[in-house]
């Protein structure tokens, strides 16, 4: 099926903050009216839902880059902006969010319904009324609104299945599949018929489970080869594993060897390790298999071994029976362990150096941020721009690194002289 798509790479902004507002108060035979600029909006949120009527990642090859609303700006008589619309993006049940650059995940949208705020939306800036102090009575500066930046994923999708089938092309695992659930996955007499992965839910004397069937495995599907690999990551929420193999050796392989390549591929992808398997010795209604059957339970090595027949029905009962025995013995599937993802306008954090011609350098969000709020034609807003400096402990630190009266202090575009 050329529609599923299981890995995108996406980009994501979340909206900018509103500007605060620089007004004053005008009313007839009100001759000096008080500062009344309202604060800006606060940008929309990302957020990330989990839509169990999902099963690609299509849409995401298509359109990359989505961004939230943008919070409007203040209004005089202390009006607020309106905030920005939240963006609400819409994603399979089993989706990872990595980053783009680490590879980190910082999301698993593992639940149906399940929302998460991936990207928060900048705060809106204060209006000028904010300002107003009994010394400071008509400031003349606002605060701007933060400002968001573009943040690079990739949307991941791992199939939610509790059964995993596993095997070389041409084993009969979507026989198996189809045997056993309502599944209808393309069946052929050729190998590579499964392009992509197929899920089915199993009803067995009450238990209901899905079951996921992968393309065939070959030699060096670990490191790529054939179809296999790129969807190795499907089983990977399962709880038990299926290694389905051509008893009857009609493919001109022996089901011995390719239950060892099977293993050594499985081994060499890695994370799978911890998981129940059950060799499944498929088509045992042809003649040829009922020799073979012995090789295949000393190759096994301890490993429940079931002969059956996906074409007549034959051994599926035994082996159902003992697939829901030992997910009643397992734990749930839990969540891929998610690390912290903090984005830079929340770090909010400054930097001191200096520059070639022995100027101070201040640099840092929280810095850019400042410098947009200060009009430097106004002394009001001069003076509090050197006493937020002070709070920060930026004075401070250019102290000790041995800023003098006068010195040279830069900040982005702006250059000023060090005041104590």
């Amino acid at each position: 099926m050329a529609s599923f798509v299981d890995r995108a790479p996406i980009q994501l902004k979340a909206g900018d903050g509103g500007n605060g507002a620089v007004s004053f108060h005008r009313e007839k035979y009100v001759q000096k009216g008080g500062p009344d600029g309202g604060d800006g909006g606060k940008g929309g949120d990302v957020v990330l839902l989990a839509d169990h009527n999902l099963h690609t990642l299509l849409d995401f090859r298509y359109q990359r880059k989505h961004q939230a609303e943008n919070g409007m700006q203040g209004s005089s008589g202390r009006r607020s902006g309106k905030s920005g619309e939240d963006l609400v993006i819409k994603v399979p049940v089993g989706t990872l969010v990595k980053l783009m650059d680490t590879g980190a995940v910082v999301a698993d949208m593992f639940e149906p319904g399940q929302r998460r705020v991936l990207l928060q939306g900048g705060r809106g800036g204060w209006g000028n009324a904010h300002f107003a102090t009994p010394t400071r009575q008509a400031p003349s500066f606002s605060k701007p609104g933060i400002k968001t930046r573009w943040h690079e994923f990739v949307l991941e999708l791992r199939t939610m299945a509790d059964v995993g089938l596993v095997g070389y092309p041409n084993a009969g695992k979507s026989s198996l599949l189809a045997r056993v659930t309502a599944a209808r996955p393309k069946v052929a007499d050729y190998p590579f018929t499964t392009l992509t992965p197929n899920l089915g839910i199993a009803s067995h004397k009450g238990t209901d489970f899905a079951i996921a069937d992968i393309p065939g495995l070959i030699e060096g599907a670990s490191e790529g080869a054939g179809l296999g690999f790129a969807f190795l990551r499907h089983v990977e929420r399962t709880r038990i594993l299926l290694q389905v193999v051509d008893a009857s050796g009609q493919e001109g392989r022996e089901p011995g060897d390719d239950l060892k390549t099977i293993d050594n591929e499985l081994a060499r992808y890695g994370g799978l390790e911890d998981r129940v398997r059950i060799v499944v010795a498929n088509k045992m209604d042809l003649p040829e298999s009922a020799g073979r059957l012995e090789g295949i339970r000393v190759l096994a090595g301890g490993r429940q071994v079931f002969p059956v027949s996906a074409a007549t029905g034959e051994g599926m009962g035994g082996l159902m029976d003992a697939v829901t025995a030992e997910l009643a013995k397992l734990p749930p599937a839990a969540p891929v362990q998610e690390e912290p993802f903090l984005e830079e306008e929340r770090l909010r954090g400054w930097e001191v150096g200096r520059d070639r011609d022995g100027a101070f350098l201040v640099s840092g969000n929280s810095m850019d941020s400042l410098l947009l709020a200060v009009n430097f034609d106004d002394f009001e807003s001069m003076r509090w721009f050197h006493r937020t400096l002070r709070a920060s402990g930026v004075i401070g630190r250019l102290r000790e690194m041995g800023a003098r009266e006068g010195d040279t202090v830069r900040m982005g575009e702006t250059e000023f002289d060090f005041v104590e």
